[in-house]
């Protein structure tokens, strides 16, 4: 029988809460259940934080309405009627406080996306099932010129969250060699996140050469790094993707909770504590009480704003060496200047006779 819906203060608005009691993230053995009010009360707790990532970006919502558990079916391209979905498009019904951020997708598409601007809406987007958020690396004034570079450590099979750690103390070398500073974070599962804010005045075609040419250097200052695109080709390494800068493609926010056991939550870390950290130690149970005693570690992040020359330099160097644009999501129309977008096992060189698949 579901719960009777509750109201709370959300930053000085009524919020109504319904099902406050339905169990979201189940119980393990190392984090307590978490129900419906709870996470709505964690996004409360660290408002400050999850909105300075968060504040007058369109945002995707990531949608968990019935909970983590196992057996859950997340909606696809294929089959767009799972349990949990990613909400593009502002939902029906949203309060009027709720702004809205227009943006372009690849295909020439566009959508009114939620655009937080106040803890209000952070608490109503939990209250719809939002367990993860997804901004965009822009703000509402200028969609198409983003003002953060992402940098995205994936772990690949046989490799592991201290080698992500690893690769990114190589990343804050190579930020501090550019003049830049990086804000690092557990991405809430395996990898590690590293944002620069930049000058908003590149294309997103800019900022993902940029990211290209920043992995390429790593890969060339410390082992096990890759950048290639393909599964296939990455072997045990640690992977840069590049294409996290992409157009529509988005990150889980700092303070954003993941949809894995244990209500982890992607959360800013300094680099000093990073090889001691134990991503799962971060959850929706400790992170306000962290938040409260050492407060918001991105608070600076937009004190500066740097200039991408120095990486869009290193990107034509390799260009006039013969290394030039990479695959781009599958998803993606044909880019100029990109190589042909095949699994390499699966290429034929008999069709490929010039870099653009011509």
């Amino acid at each position: 029988m579901a719960s009777p819906a509750t109201e709370i203060d959300a930053a000085g608005r009524t919020l109504r809460v319904s099902n406050p009691d339905r169990v979201i993230y189940q119980a393990t053995a190392w984090s307590a259940e978490v129900t419906k009010l709870q996470v709505v009360e964690y996004y409360l707790a660290v408002a400050p934080g999850i909105l300075r990532a968060l504040d007058h970006r369109p945002t995707t919502l990531e949608r968990w309405p019935k909970g983590v558990y196992e057996g859950i079916v997340r909606s696809t391209r294929e089959d767009p009627h799972g349990d949990a979905f990613y909400q593009k498009r502002v939902p029906r019904g949203a309060p009027s406080y709720v702004d809205t951020a227009r943006i372009m997708f690849p295909s020439g598409r566009h959508a009114d996306e939620v655009c937080p601007t106040e803890p209000a809406v952070v608490a109503w987007a939990a209250q719809m099932g939002t367990l993860t958020f997804h901004p965009w690396p822009v703000r509402a004034a200028d969609v198409d010129h983003p003002d953060e570079l992402r940098i995205d450590l994936d772990p690949q099979p046989g490799t592991d969250f201290a080698d992500a750690v690893r690769v990114a103390g190589a990343a804050r070398e190579l930020l501090e060699d550019l003049g830049m500073r990086g804000f690092p974070k557990t991405s809430g599962n395996r990898g590690v996140h590293v944002y620069v804010r930049i000058e908003p005045r590149w294309t997103f075609t800019d900022v993902r050469h940029a990211a290209i040419a920043f992995g390429r250097e790593l890969e060339r200052r410390t082992p096990r790094v890759t950048t290639k695109w393909w599964k296939e080709e990455r072997g045990q390494n640690i992977f840069v993707d590049y294409n996290q800068n992409s157009r529509d493609r988005t990150i889980a926010s700092a303070y954003s909770l993941r949809p894995i056991e244990g209500a982890p939550v992607s959360t800013p870390v300094t680099w000093e504590e990073l090889p001691d950290v134990d991503p799962k130690a971060f959850n929706l149970h400790t992170v306000p009480a962290r938040f409260a005693e050492v407060g918001d570690l991105h608070e600076a992040i937009d004190d500066e704003h740097h200039s991408l020359e120095p990486l869009l330099e290193l990107y034509a160097r390799d260009e006039e060496a013969g290394l030039g644009d990479m695959p781009y999501p599958p998803d993606y129309p044909k880019m100029p200047g990109e190589p042909p977008r095949v699994q390499p096992s699966r290429k034929n060189a008999a069709n490929w006779e010039s870099p653009d698949g011509g």
